[in-house]
């Protein structure tokens, strides 16, 4: 069973097969899939499936995690921090636009999306934070992507401990 528990402060609507959970930091809707109900139980969300089907079942799971993230987001919020390494990488924000200086012949200017937070304590250390956990590890996904960490000498942007293979390079 394992229900979702509802802290002081965020309010549940659960309204037919749409969770809308509201908090501090926002508010977040989510459909819930037809093969599970969802009902408000003295301060507890309660997903049950309404089958015994293998589909029933998996999205029993997903959308238990999907509340609790949304639960969790609006009232403590998630966030991932990344790391630069490289001579000359940096990053600064400017506004609602994030700079990168990644040693190409250009600036990158990433706009901020609604709802994320992106702040620079270091020019060599970013973080992203928001209440929608998808959405702050995909804003951290494409941040990364601009330059994904080479195994040679470890240069571009990673997550704060990852681990990056690495290779000898050539040999006299």
């Amino acid at each position: 069973m394992n229900p979702v528990p509802v802290p002081e402060g965020v309010e549940v609507t659960i309204d037919g097969a749409a969770v809308s959970v509201s908090g501090k930091l926002g508010t977040l809707g989510a459909s819930i899939a037809p093969e599970v109900s969802a009902a408000l139980d003295e301060g507890k969300v309660v997903v049950t499936p309404l089958g015994e089907s293998k589909r029933a079942r998996q999205m029993w799971g997903l959308t238990r995690t999907i509340i609790n993230n949304m639960v969790v987001g609006v009232s403590q919020g998630f966030h991932k921090d990344l790391q630069i390494e490289g001579v000359g990488y940096r990053a600064a924000v400017q506004g609602r636009t994030l700079t990168l200086d990644l040693g190409f012949s250009h600036r990158i200017n990433y706009p901020i999306p609604e709802g994320i937070e992106i702040t620079c304590e270091r020019p060599t250390a970013i973080r992203v934070a928001g209440a929608d956990r998808q959405a702050v590890g995909q804003v951290a996904a494409e941040i990364r992507a601009f330059r994904k960490p080479e195994p040679y000498k470890g240069k571009g942007i990673r997550y704060v401990g990852e681990y990056v293979r690495r290779k000898e390079g050539k040999k006299k």
